[in-house]
């Protein structure tokens, strides 16, 4: 049977609006992934300079 043009507009809004969300979280967990990373970097970057600080003393 045909669908109306209405069944076909709230199919494809709800199917739009399914891929938007997965986006976001996509994004959202790459995001995390780089504030993670960053971080990580951060906590390094300041031992290695406490090392270096402790070294020079």
């Amino acid at each position: 049977m045909w669908k109306s043009a209405k069944s076909r507009a709230e199919e494809q809004f709800t199917a739009t609006q399914k891929k938007s969300k997965q986006a976001l979280t996509e994004k959202e967990k790459a995001r995390q992934e780089s504030e993670k990373r960053v971080a990580s970097l951060r906590a390094l970057r300041l031992a290695k300079e406490a090392a270096d600080k402790e070294a020079a003393e």
